[in-house]
């Protein structure tokens, strides 16, 4: 499955990636959505805060108990890149379901 993650569509802020970081979202996101096959790439983001930090950030319509399994599962894939790879990136859920009171 292909999230064009190289178009600047999905990158507003004109987040430039290398190949292996393209690489590395693309499996992500396509072992994430064979999970959760609900959630739908919107776009990439860098943190504010850490400009080596990308954030994936995904449509995730599901009920609160499954959007903390989701956070839950993706962070453990993150932090297994991040091991592995050295590069931070975050799966940020946008639940369009959720009310707030």
């Amino acid at each position: 499955m292909n999230h064009y993650i190289a178009s600047e569509e999905y990158s507003p802020e004109g987040v430039s990636l290398n190949f292996k970081q393209k690489e590395l979202i693309e499996q992500l996101l396509t072992s994430v959505q064979a999970r959760y096959p609900e959630i739908e790439f919107i776009n990439l983001q860098r943190n504010p805060e850490d400009p080596n930090h990308i954030w994936l950030n995904v449509s995730a319509p599901m009920r609160e108990e499954r959007e903390i399994e989701l956070i839950g599962y993706t962070a453990e894939l993150c932090t297994d890149i991040l091991l592995d790879y050295g590069y931070a990136f975050s799966v940020m859920p946008e639940n369009p379901t959720l009310q707030f009171a």
